[in-house]
């Protein structure tokens, strides 16, 4: 039983002092878990405070919002307010030209500012899913993609031909036309209706 109680005191051990460790060299960690004779230093200067404004900085994840070349208010709603309760910055990705992506946002900077939502503009190039998914890997800061459900992207989704990990955030499809996301019976079952084949 010594021995269980060794190696169970020693994990505990560890697990207290997983915090301290944290600025100790992996020869330092080792040394003082072990009880050998290297000497383990500890820093004397104190970990560095940070204001406020700069851990929400840090920590400020973001929504990303897929634009193509029109973007319905329904979708600017669902964004807006979803940026304002999660406290969320807004990163809008787009293949169009920068003066294209301006006309199609400046009517919402006014609602955007007034929420204290920071937004920025970044133009992909190449294929549009390569290209989203080389950004959205490279930004871990963002905790999702939206998208509207008339795009190519949307419309990839509500039809279930996009891969499901294509993106690697997931993926919120933004309904901007009331009954567009109800499925429409194909002809082949309502002509079968008609007859009664069914």
């Amino acid at each position: 039983m010594k021995p269980l109680t060794d190696a169970l005191k020693k994990m505990l051990n560890g697990l207290a002092s997983a915090d301290a460790g944290e600025y100790l060299t992996p020869r330092q960690k080792a040394a003082f878990f072990e009880d050998t004779d290297v000497k383990v230093v500890n820093a004397t200067d104190a970990a560095p405070v940070l204001s406020e404004e700069a851990v929400t900085a840090r920590v400020r994840r973001h929504v990303a919002m897929y634009m193509g070349s029109e973007l319905p208010a329904a979708m600017m709603d669902y964004v807006i307010e979803t940026c304002s309760s999660l406290e969320h910055e807004l990163t809008v990705l787009t293949f169009e030209s920068d003066s294209i992506s301006r006309a199609l946002l400046d009517p919402y900077a006014d609602t955007l500012a007034a929420n204290g939502i920071d937004m920025q503009i970044v133009k992909l190039s190449g294929e549009p899913i390569p290209g989203l998914a080389r950004y959205l890997r490279s930004h871990p800061e963002v905790a999702f993609m939206a998208c509207k459900d008339t795009g190519y992207l949307g419309r990839s989704y509500m039809n279930s031909t996009q891969a499901k990990n294509a993106l690697p955030v997931p993926v919120v499809v933004v309904v901007t036309q009331p009954g567009a996301a109800v499925a429409q019976p194909t002809e082949q079952v309502q002509e079968e209706t008609k007859t009664g084949t069914a």
